[in-house]
């Protein structure tokens, strides 16, 4: 189904179009290759939040079920393939991208546009929702408050930089 706002796009693709396969490989495959580049930075995986980034972009343009494949596959294909992220850091990164898929579908459904604020709305969401799974799985408010006090310039990026690729490809 197909839902548009002068001249923008936004899809919500189901499990059962092969579409839906294929668009999330391709963003598995930024997820896999973005984090790689980071990581040639010391510490930044953690500052950029890299993994997080094409999850964003997939699941507000394609909706949940895209955003999901990519939100799941990205940190296990990742992990599996370069160890990063660390097997330990698994649950959090799948709750935090699972947030992020969810979060960012369902403010493009419910505002069917994109805008800078939409897009900081699902970056805020899934940093609160997360850290505070991180605190209560952890207990430690150090680990929970990481990806918002070291990832801010990642939350920026995901935030800019995802809204200036999304007003791209939905104009597509």
């Amino acid at each position: 189904m197909k839902s548009t706002t002068s001249q923008v796009a936004l899809y919500q693709l189901s499990y059962s179009q092969l579409k839906t396969y294929l668009i999330a490989t391709l963003f598995v495959v930024g997820n896999i290759a973005l984090p790689q580049l980071c990581h040639l930075i010391p510490q930044g995986g953690l500052i950029f939040l890299p993994i997080y980034f094409f999850t964003l972009v997939a699941a507000y343009k394609y909706g949940f079920a895209v955003g999901l494949t990519t939100a799941v596959l990205s940190p296990l294909v990742n992990s599996a393939l370069f160890g990063m992220p660390p097997a330990a850091m698994l649950p959090i990164i799948l709750i935090k991208s699972v947030t992020l898929a969810a979060a960012a579908a369902l403010i493009a459904k419910k505002s069917g546009k994109v805008s800078l604020l939409t897009v900081a709305m699902a970056v805020i969401a899934y940093q609160l929702i997360g850290s505070l799974a991180e605190w209560a799985m952890t207990g430690s408010i150090e680990a929970a408050s990481q990806d918002i006090i070291l990832g801010w310039p990642g939350c920026l990026i995901q935030i800019v930089g995802g809204y200036v690729m999304l007003r791209y490809l939905l104009k597509k």
